[in-house]
């Protein structure tokens, strides 16, 4: 049974600051969609820097994964914390002064980094130190920050862009949009004085005392020393190289955590996070009501992620998987099928609702609670880097073909969705066939099942 007494203090505040980077990485991720207009018009853009304007995070989100998890592994999970913390306030403060469009760009592939090394470390942080019963939780609020991250954007640019006219905004609003990311940068550094380093990293570092006192925090002096004692018996059987996750015994793992970063962004879930507007534009909705739509989408996805949170550690993760991508696969097919007989309107939304909603219960918030549980801790940073490398190489994949896609003589949007439901079929069966179940169980006892036959 989970417990019902209140969360630690200590335990709250780690859970903040996981929820933190992840408003970050949603606000980053998502501010440049209210800026565009403004950025192509002060900095006379042609269509291909606009594409640029756009990119230039995700570019910078896959070396800021790759390079974190070793930084994490070797430095400490906090020390990458504060470094995310710094490059996003970095970024927020560069991307409101630049003189020059390459100096927006550069200021941008800095969030960037901060966005791919926040996507790595924030997630096991957070599952290095949630009690077994809880994790699957309180991981899951790293997804809630970034959905509402993306979610609150929308009404910050919305606030800015009321501020004054097209002049003013052209001018000076985008810059106010940009360098609203510095007051939530500034509050996570401020949060990173007040939490612990992870207790399984000091283990393995030998700070056992560190270690221990942190333990007993979270969850008792006798729990604490049993999972000291787990976490010593697992890491006298690594070897703390990146070369291990090709050992038989982790070739599983590293095949469901790149198999499910890979299918969570080749569903398509950024194809509409990014172009919705497009999307319901090119469906024949008026302009004004494809904003409203948009709306709408975001806040599915809110409510959604509420919903995996209650679940996770109840019904488990392989379940919501199961459920999620079935939903998904239906949902994607109606929305193909929809654009191919011409079917506009309440249809339409309330199909691509199905697949955000059934998104956000499973394939959004899962794959990094899972990619976080299921490494030896002294490789559990480069294994994530690993599996964020994937899902940010994947995420610029989508963004860059579906406008190519949709607006293909050949292909649209409908063959466009078709290929969507496909990979979440295909998601479907690889999660039936190979993903086991994770809940409940301590990080120690995942980690030897990969080892025993199930």
């Amino acid at each position: 049974m989970t417990p019902t007494v209140p969360l630690p203090r200590l335990l709250a505040l780690v859970t903040l600051v996981a929820a933190t980077g992840g408003f970050l990485f949603g606000y980053d991720t998502a501010v440049i969609n209210g800026a565009n207009q403004y950025l192509k018009a002060h900095f006379s853009l042609t269509p291909t820097q606009e594409g640029f304007a756009g990119a230039s995070a995700i570019l910078g989100c896959i070396p800021g994964a790759m390079f974190a998890g070793f930084l994490s592994d070797r430095y400490g999970r906090r020390k990458v914390l504060f470094l995310c913390a710094m490059l996003y306030a970095l970024s927020g403060l560069f991307a409101a002064i630049p003189r020059t469009f390459d100096q927006f760009l550069a200021a941008r592939f800095i969030g960037g980094l901060g966005i791919g090394a926040s996507s790595m470390v924030c997630p096991i942080y957070i599952a290095e130190l949630a009690p077994a019963e809880r994790r699957g939780r309180l991981g899951s609020l790293f997804q809630l920050g970034i959905v509402i991250g993306i979610f609150l954007t929308l009404f910050v640019n919305a606030w800015v862009q009321g501020r004054g006219d097209e002049a003013w905004n052209t001018a000076l609003g985008w810059r106010w949009m940009m360098g609203a990311a510095l007051v939530p940068a500034l509050f996570l550094f401020g949060l990173i004085f007040v939490v612990p380093e992870s207790p399984r990293w000091l283990i393995q570092a030998g700070r056992i005392a560190e270690a221990r006192h942190i333990l007993e925090q979270v969850s008792g002096p006798d729990q604490a020393q049993r999972e000291i004692a787990a976490v010593q018996e697992v890491i006298g059987q690594e070897e703390g190289r990146l070369s291990e996750l090709l050992h038989a015994r982790f070739r599983t793992p590293l095949v469901v955590a790149v198999m499910l970063m890979a299918i969570s962004q080749f569903s398509g879930i950024n194809a509409i996070m990014y172009y919705s507007t497009k999307i319901f534009t090119t469906a024949g909705v008026g302009v004004q009501d494809a904003f409203m739509s948009s709306v709408i989408v975001g806040l599915v996805n809110v409510v959604f992620t509420f919903v995996a949170i209650a679940l996770v550690d109840r019904a488990g993760r392989r379940l919501l998987l199961l459920i999620g991508l079935a939903v998904q696969v239906a949902a994607l097919g109606a929305v193909g099928g929809m654009f191919l007989g011409g079917v506009k309107g309440v249809l339409l939304l309330a199909a691509i609702l199905a697949f955000i909603a059934a998104f956000a219960m499973a394939l959004g918030p899962i794959p990094w609670i899972l990619c976080s549980e299921i490494f030896p801790t002294k490789i559990r940073g480069r294994a994530m880097s690993v599996a964020t490398f994937t899902i940010w190489t994947a995420c610029y994949i989508v963004a860059q073909t579906f406008p190519v896609l949709n607006d293909h003589p050949a292909i649209g949007p409908a063959k466009t969705f078709f290929v969507y439901a496909a990979c979440s079929l295909a998601g479907l069966l690889f999660v039936w066939a190979k993903i086991p179940e994770t809940k409940g169980r301590t990080l120690e006892a995942i980690e030897q099942s990969w080892g025993k036959d199930r």
